[in-house]
């Protein structure tokens, strides 16, 4: 299935009414990669992959894909298929003939396209299940179906609106993984939208992070995690800590904080404060601490760490980190 799959958005915006959802987007996602449209509800990450989709119309703007502009087409007609948060497989037919549905409404014959849905059904390890109902399957299994289901079309793009929402957190992490097999083994774009931090920094090649109808940045997940564009970016990511320090608002990893007995000496950064919350995650200590004037900071320690230092609510403290560790925002 491998196809020129480069997709681009040349000054995308969208209205309905006078609210704009998606304000002057310019996006180019490269061929063959897992892109993760993340951000907070309303941020108009959904409704730019229904753009993409043809499902909502561009009120402004070109979408570009594999070289053609699409932004006129039907959605049946772009090179892209969608996988929708509720899977909407028909409850009345098979496995087999849910995955097969679509060659049938193109005419192909029943052998040809059950030979078809076959094949995938053996790339999502469903093909023993091809005889059921969709009321048989559990949650994950439904989605597997939903999957070969937009892939029988061949496209060179597959959209995905938050596939893994509905499921539990172990099933979520599992599918994770066989999502980013299937994009490698397929070659084509995945576009997957996402509001959890999580699933994007697991499956990405690229993040576009989307706040107010905008693109705040867009990049690996270590370099959007990393070296965060500003603010919301660096807040949203989390686990950083948002400092000022000499008149400048930086970025700290809160496992780059780190506990000191007692004030640095100049010109060492540091801040005071009161241990104010601990949760132990299983791999680590996260303890909040309240600063002096009022701020909520964060850091990670080891067990080990966490051991040594003694403390609890309550406990005075001081932190440092080191300055090469500090990214600037804009």
């Amino acid at each position: 299935m491998l196809a020129n799959s480069e997709v681009e958005l040349i000054g995308v915006s969208k209205q309905f009414g006078t609210a704009v959802a998606v304000d002057h987007i310019d996006l180019k996602i490269p061929s063959g990669s897992y892109c993760c449209l993340l951000g907070p509800s309303g941020c108009g990450k959904t409704t730019t992959l229904r753009m993409i989709a043809g499902h909502e119309t561009a009120t402004r703007g070109d979408i570009i894909l594999g070289g053609q502009n699409i932004t006129e087409l039907p959605p049946a007609q772009r090179g892209t298929a969608m996988m929708f948060q509720a899977y909407a497989l028909f409850p009345h037919l098979s496995v087999l003939d849910n995955v097969a549905f679509a060659l049938k409404m193109r005419g192909i014959d029943r052998e040809t396209r059950h030979k078809e849905a076959i094949t995938l059904l053996e790339l999502v390890d469903m093909a023993k299940y091809q005889d059921r109902l969709p009321a048989q399957l559990s949650g994950g299994q439904q989605q597997r179906v939903a999957l070969a289901r937009a892939l029988i079309t061949k496209p060179q793009v597959l959209l995905l609106d938050e596939p893994l929402s509905a499921l539990d957190p172990f099933l979520r992490v599992r599918m994770r993984t066989e999502l980013k097999r299937l994009q490698r083994e397929l070659g084509i774009s995945f576009i997957h939208v996402t509001h959890g931090q999580d699933e994007a920094m697991a499956l990405a090649d690229v993040i576009v992070l989307m706040n107010g109808g905008k693109i705040s940045q867009v990049g690996t997940p270590r370099d959007v995690f990393n070296q965060p564009a500003d603010e919301f970016v660096a807040r949203f990511m989390g686990g950083h800590n948002i400092i000022t320090h000499k008149g400048r608002r930086i970025a700290v990893r809160g496992d780059h904080l780190k506990l000191v007995a007692k004030k640095p000496k100049a010109p060492a950064p540091h801040l005071s404060g009161t241990v104010s919350g601990i949760e132990y995650q299983g791999n680590a200590f996260v303890v909040t601490l309240k600063s002096e004037d009022g701020q909520d900071y964060v850091l990670q320690m080891t067990e080990g760490e966490f051991d040594a230092a003694k403390i609890a609510s309550g406990t005075p403290v001081q932190v440092t980190w080191n300055p090469t560790l500090a990214h600037a925002l804009s």
